[in-house]
């Protein structure tokens, strides 16, 4: 009975934090009395019940809802924060590696999601990293037939 509880308990706590602190007025919490305050107080509940009572399957919901709501803050205090899609990717990621964490599954979902956004946010933000990869680019296709030589020689070479 308590384990059943518990969630419901972690979010009326948040919930009534969140009103009471919006209820008192305090100017250093002003910026945090908005709708992804609530995300995060929602995100943050899953997250605690799935690690306290090893319910795991609130671990991706929670970290998302978090994720969520540290983005959509962010987005509304920092003027220099980025809105783009990849975001949204490295939070699924995020969310995915965390859930692999206790339950073994998602590994490579994660993996693939926080990299395309880092990599989509690297080339969008610092334009050293995206000349780069132009650079990179252009090596490529110039000799992609080499590596196709090299792949050639291999299979002939190798030892089944």
């Amino acid at each position: 009975m308590r384990q059943q509880n518990q969630l419901s308990a972690f979010i009326l706590i948040g919930v009534g934090l969140y009103f009471l602190l919006q209820q008192w007025d305090l100017p250093f919490l002003a910026d945090f009395s908005t709708w992804p305050s609530l995300f995060m107080v929602l995100g943050l509940s899953l997250l605690i019940h799935g690690y306290l009572s090893r319910d795991h399957d609130k671990i991706f919901p929670g970290t998302i809802l978090l994720g969520l709501g540290i983005h959509f803050h962010a987005v509304s205090v920092y003027p220099e924060w980025v809105e783009h899609w990849s975001v949204y990717a490295i939070i699924i990621g995020i969310a995915f590696l965390l859930r692999y964490q206790k339950t073994k599954a998602g590994l490579y979902p994660g993996l693939i999601l926080l990299s395309l956004g880092l990599f989509i946010l690297l080339s969008m933000t610092n334009s050293q990293f995206a000349q780069s990869i132009h650079q990179l680019i252009d090596w490529l296709e110039d000799y992609w037939p080499v590596g196709l030589i090299v792949f050639g020689i291999y299979l002939l070479f190798k030892k089944r």
